[in-house]
């Protein structure tokens, strides 16, 4: 057992208990009987330290259980992307996946009703811990609302023992919710603090065993039978004689105390807080554990431990959801070295950037996508051969068969889907696992504005999470002021609009139709467009005959924001001996990731089946011939390069 004992381990954390979906009221202010609508997130205390952890750097992973549902897999999808090993998710037939409705009602009041009778997460028992994945971490965490149920406490005591037994390390968060250890009613969830003898002797064992204990003064004074703090931990300290011991105390930050106890609070390790607006303080110690962690696991000073703590703490409470809103370490760097000019951080436009840029799905490094988002163009078609409107759709959606055609499951794959004829043609995408993106400007339209949206929020938050917003933008750098500032409200709106509603952007910038296309015309457009605050997640440019010309693009972007995705070419119509070309040109600058071609790909085959020439397999053969040739041109060029 020894040289087990002594193997590297290949996380740094495990984590113990709840496992939920939060449902957070998007009405800031209402009573939560009053909210209308809300957002949905994981959540559940060890469920958001694994994602926080995760994006903190560390290699983490759950213990928990999930319904055979909707829910359960979408807990599981969502742990997956964060970067959380999900193998100890037991899915349980008969149970379903947990619920935590929560608001905000000001700024010290935050109802939340938990959904947990009989639910999945809670009828952990401890057959369902896995001895090689706990004894595979250098820490395990359990959490103290998993020991107020016997079967729930005999999986963590399980956990605990394996822990133990192959050398690793053991941590408590306190987590005292008084309403699930059956002390305060189903309406009473923010209840934080109840005393209760018979909690208090429930948590002496735990305490003996661990190897840090964090926990709020209230969670101290639970944990250690006293009301006065300093008491309270002391008596966890004769319990725990080796642990460390952590009390968070809000916007006066943490103390800490690894060794004999002083009389004062004061003459521990203290970490300060940092001066932020409380928004939400739900979800402020998932967070607080999360960078204690990052700390602690890897050695670092307390002092150190403590900032990373609050510094994240500062994050979730000037927020809204939990999970979702715990930094990446990326952005917590960054408020680290140059703090930030507001006390609201969610209005900090840099760390918003960061925080959405390094959480938002990974994307393959390539982007080949066939467009037909056309509406004005494909009803002028069908108006010329007298075919109803009605039959564009059903041409849009040979389109996508067209593209699957050529994908054949391959990732990196996309399309340009608009909603006016291609509603039918978007589920279908969907199907194929595509990359989508949707067009929401008016055609044609210059000054830009949008095809049937006077509120972009309220339209784009109707649609699927996945979908791109795109933006086409006919724009130069030296028209008029009066069109200058009006285009470039309107692109201020979009880019606020994907934000607010967490929907990536693409912006279409063509500047040849208007006037000259010199080498420096597409450089200014972008260099004038950052200025403003516009960073979209991918742009979409027309080609250009120079390399020093896409050199200069590429320069922009990268001093402007090294998160952007990158470029993607569009086809004007061009021959595809000209989009070959294109091709050569725009291979020289790495933020080109490839294209996004319509009318060169579908015009011909639209003219002939609208027209009644052609059927729907003869029309699906030849765009997916003619996207797969612009398809090897692409990947032929890149790999020679």
């Amino acid at each position: 057992m020894q040289g087990v004992k002594q193997a590297k381990p290949r996380l740094d954390l495990v984590t113990i208990g709840r496992s939920s979906v939060d449902l957070y009221g998007q009405q800031i202010g209402s009573r939560l009987e009053d909210i209308a609508t809300f957002t949905k997130s994981v959540g559940g205390c060890p469920s958001n330290i694994a994602v926080g952890a995760a994006r903190l750097g560390l290699a983490s992973a759950v213990i928990t259980r999930v319904g055979d549902e909707q829910m359960g897999r979408f807990i599981r999808e969502q742990l997956v992307r964060e970067g959380v090993d999900v193998a100890g998710i037991r899915t349980d037939p008969t149970r379903l996946t947990a619920l935590v409705l929560l608001a905000v009602r000001d700024s010290k009041t935050f109802p939340l009703i938990f959904y947990r009778e009989n639910c999945a997460d809670m009828a952990l028992e401890a057959g369902d811990i896995d001895e090689s994945l706990v004894a595979s971490s250098a820490a395990v965490l359990v959490t103290g609302t998993h020991f107020s149920q016997a079967g729930t406490a005999a999986a963590q005591s399980r956990a605990i023992a394996i822990a133990r037994r192959y050398g690793r390390k053991v941590v408590l968060d306190i987590d005292y919710r008084p309403n699930l250890w059956g002390l305060a009613g189903h309406g009473d969830g923010e209840a934080r603090y109840v005393r209760s003898a018979e909690v208090t002797a429930h948590l002496g064992p735990i305490l003996a065993q661990c190897d840090l204990v964090v926990g709020t003064e209230e969670e101290i004074h639970i944990a250690g039978g006293s009301e006065n703090t300093v008491a309270a931990i002391r008596a966890i300290r004769a319990l725990a004689p080796q642990a460390t011991i952590v009390c968070k105390r809000g916007p006066m930050g943490c103390v800490v105390f690894p060794g004999a106890i002083p009389d004062s609070l004061e003459d521990g390790i203290r970490g300060p807080g940092f001066p932020v607006e409380v928004f939400n303080v739900l979800g402020a110690g998932d967070a607080f554990m999360a960078g204690f962690l990052r700390g602690w696991l890897r050695g670092e000073p307390l002092e150190t431990c403590c900032t990373w703590a609050n510094a994240c703490g500062a994050f979730a409470v000037s927020r809204l959801r939990c999970a979702p809103e715990i930094p990446t370490w990326a952005e917590l760097r960054r408020f680290l070295d140059r703090g930030s000019p507001h006390r609201a951080l969610r209005f900090d436009a840099d760390l918003n950037h960061i925080h959405w840029a390094t959480t938002r799905p990974p994307q393959p490094d390539a982007l080949l996508a066939l467009a037909i988002d056309h509406r004005l163009q494909l009803e002028a078609v069908a108006d010329e051969l007298g075919a109803a409107h009605e039959r564009i759709a059903a041409f849009k959606v040979l389109a996508v068969e067209a593209a699957a055609r050529v994908a054949r499951g391959r990732p990196g794959f996309g399309m340009l889907l608009d909603g006016r004829h291609g509603r039918e043609a978007l589920f279908r995408a969907t199907d194929h696992g595509f990359w989508i993106g949707r067009p929401i400007e008016l055609p044609g339209s210059r000054p830009l504005d949008f095809d049937g949206m006077d509120s972009l929020g309220a339209h784009l938050v109707s649609w699927p999470g996945h979908h791109t917003v795109k933006c086409l933008c006919f724009y130069r750098p030296d028209d008029p002021p009066e069109l200058l500032a009006r285009q470039e409200r309107e692109l201020k709106r979009v880019h606020d609009a994907a934000r607010t509603v967490e929907r990536a952007l693409l912006i279409e910038i063509i500047a040849g139709s208007h006037g000259p296309l010199a080498s420096d015309t597409v450089p200014a457009a972008l260099e004038r467009l950052y200025a403003i605050g516009i960073r979209p997640d991918w742009w979409k440019l027309e080609p250009q005959a120079d390399p020093a010309a896409w050199t200069a693009v590429g320069d922009v972007i990268r001093r402007h924001d090294p998160y952007c995705r990158g470029i993607v070419l569009l086809g004007l119509d061009a021959p595809e001996a000209e989009l070959e070309a294109a091709f050569a040109a725009a291979r020289t600058e790495r933020l080109v990731k490839g294209f996004a071609v319509g009318r060169t790909i579908f015009a011909q085959a639209a003219r002939a089946w609208l027209g009644g020439e052609i059927g729907d397999e003869e029309a699906t053969v030849e765009m997916a011939r003619r996207f797969e040739r612009l398809t090897d041109a692409w990947t032929g060029r890149a790999l020679a390069a």
